[in-house]
């Protein structure tokens, strides 16, 4: 039945209804209406309305259902769609809008794959550059602060020792920067390697206490996958290191049957905003790039879980 039809046939059962009350109801309308036969009827003229309102608003709840989640429609958390059955305008617009859901899901997904792609390329030239120019450069610096060093008189040398020390420090932190953009050892060593060294890198420079628990028969995974599982891990131990509050941060790794799930708990604040940031959706994204899910819920105890599970294709050993 079209829309047209539904209100049609709904304000039709209204009318009926009234039309057969005042046909066997013993009602009558005198002239001049006295004040008796005036509220009866307008107190069935207030049925009336009443009922139909009802009719309608249980005949027009799927458009309200449609709104309510155009509303609230998220694309980072995919599979949100109505029921549709049977035939008629309403069940047809709702397959229409599930089919546009699935349509803008595919779109995001592809696009969102296309930035991150461009991104960890730009990341690779910036830390290939840095590595290549700035460090080579550094070091060339420091071999010539120490020449000089050995040949300067015992003041000066003393001042070039303290700009070594600076010069070493600075070389450092290239060097670390380097590594968080892109992580060598994720290629050479593979995923528990990457995630232990990111691990002691936070501790030494936050002052985290930071726990680690890997499964010993993880199975191996697409390069794409253990880089979007590293990422989720950065992400993670940098809010817990700058938002949370926290001491101390626990990261797991374990396998279930067609899946390995990351969890990274800390004993922080806690989630305050209602609003998500840009790291956190940028996490989201990356977790729809592998088909995986990211799952932000308060810690059992005190604090906040990032769960990220990401499916394992192919066959596995």
């Amino acid at each position: 039945m079209s829309l047209f039809w539904r209100i049609f046939a709904l304000n039709a059962v209204v009318l009926g209804s009234a039309t057969a009350l005042l046909l066997w109801a013993p009602v009558t309308v005198s002239v001049p209406v006295v004040l008796t036969e005036a509220v009866i009827l307008v107190g069935g003229l207030a049925v009336m309305l009443v009922a139909n309102a009802a009719l309608l608003r249980l005949g027009l709840a799927p458009l309200d259902r449609v709104t309510k989640l155009m509303t609230t429609v998220d694309l980072l958390r995919p599979g949100q769609r109505l029921p549709a059955s049977g035939g008629g305008e309403i069940a047809k617009l709702i397959r229409t809008f599930n089919a546009m859901l699935e349509r803008l899901e595919r779109e995001r997904a592809t696009s969102s794959a296309r930035v991150l792609l461009a991104q960890e390329a730009e990341r690779r030239r910036i830390a290939q550059e840095l590595h290549d120019e700035v460090g080579q450069s550094m070091t060339a610096i420091l071999l010539g602060l120490k020449r000089a060093a050995d040949d300067a008189p015992a003041p000066v040398r003393k001042q070039l020792h303290e700009v070594q020390e600076i010069t070493r420090e600075s070389l450092d932190e290239v060097r670390r920067l380097v590594r968080r953009l892109r992580p060598g050892v994720l290629d050479d060593l593979g995923l528990v390697s990457a995630l232990t060294s990111l691990t002691q890198d936070f501790a030494t420079h936050t002052g985290l206490r930071i726990s680690r628990r890997f499964d010993a028969d993880l199975p191996a995974l697409e390069p794409e996958t253990e880089l979007v599982l590293y990422r989720v891990a950065q992400e993670s131990l940098t809010n817990a290191a700058r938002h949370a509050d926290a001491e101390r941060v626990a990261v797991a790794l374990r396998r279930t049957d067609d899946s390995v799930v990351l969890a990274v708990t800390d004993d922080g604040c806690g989630i305050k905003a209602p609003r998500e940031g840009a790291g956190i959706r940028g996490m989201r994204e990356r977790a729809l790039l592998i088909g995986g899910s990211l799952e932000i819920t308060p810690a059992p105890r005190a604090g906040t879980q990032v769960q990220l599970t990401a499916p394992v294709s192919g066959k596995q050993p």
